[in-house]
């Protein structure tokens, strides 16, 4: 496992993408897939968030923040991104060790990131702000190591009508320590604040029907109920297609630190 030393961090060289990415997988890779991406909510949207990121991310330092096992930050390593994970659980770091061409691994604080301030390019978290105790300091933190220039990329809870059914939103929040929620409107607020501009936002889950969907999985799904859901997912889409206003169980925003990108920041924007 690379470990993070004197506020600065150890790429792995980036690896480029597999022809068949099934060939020869091995059993630590094939159970990741399954957990990651046959999953009702992760397959959209940490997919979108990696086409934000861009497809070439050529030498691009890309850091995933509460990223578990680095799963996703492996996908922009395969892009070609000097790419790190970030995550308190030291299993899950254990454990993306033991992925194909995994990214560096770091065990460490969001709300106090072990990285140099401008250190990355592209900062990545994925539904992780609203679990932590503090969110603007984990937004104060994750602005610092973005380099001028450089976009952040992310993702939160928001469940707009989860007041339509309290008892599930109260069992969602105990069961995944959530904090609280945002809309599009109050992250853009938070990142405006710090000197971000938020360049596009989207919702998922926007139905009604999907949103009582969600917090049903979450709350009495089991372990793997967002994976049995996996099925659902072009209904979920198809849905989210034809609903109407701002809203939706999950808000991904994309946006942009002020300041020059230095020549070297390359990658499709």
């Amino acid at each position: 496992m690379l470990m993070n030393t004197a506020r600065g961090y150890l790429p792995r060289t980036p690896q480029p993408v597999r022809a068949n990415r099934f060939c020869g997988m091995k059993m630590a890779d094939a159970v990741a897939l399954a957990g990651h991406e046959v999953h009702v909510c992760r397959y959209r949207e940490a997919r979108t968030l990696l086409r934000w990121l861009g497809e070439d991310l050529d030498g691009l330092r890309v850091l995933d923040v509460a990223g578990g096992d680095g799963y996703w930050a492996g996908r922009a390593r395969a892009r070609g991104a000097r790419a790190v994970a970030l995550d308190l659980a030291g299993a899950k770091l254990k454990y993306g060790d033991r992925l194909t061409g995994p990214p560096a691994l770091i065990m460490g604080d969001a709300l106090a990131l072990p990285f140099a301030d401008a250190s990355f390019d592209r900062v990545m978290s994925i539904c992780a702000i609203e679990h932590f105790d503090d969110g603007a300091r984990a937004l104060d933190e994750m602005t610092r190591v973005l380099a001028p220039g450089g976009e952040l990329v992310m993702s939160a809870d928001a469940l707009t009508l989860a007041g339509q059914w309290p008892g599930l939103y109260r069992a969602h929040c105990e069961r995944y320590h959530v904090q609280r929620t945002y809309s599009h409107a109050e992250l853009a607020a938070l990142l405006a604040a710090r000197g971000l501009e938020v360049i596009t936002y989207q919702y998922q889950f926007r139905s009604r029907w999907a949103q009582r969907m969600y917090l049903g999985l979450s709350a009495y799904g089991g372990k793997f109920g967002f994976n049995a859901a996996a099925p659902a997912v072009p209904l979920v889409a198809a849905a989210d297609r034809g609903a109407r206003g701002d809203g939706g169980a999950i808000v991904l925003v994309r946006a942009r630190r002020e300041g020059q990108r230095a020549a070297n920041q390359g990658g499709s924007a």
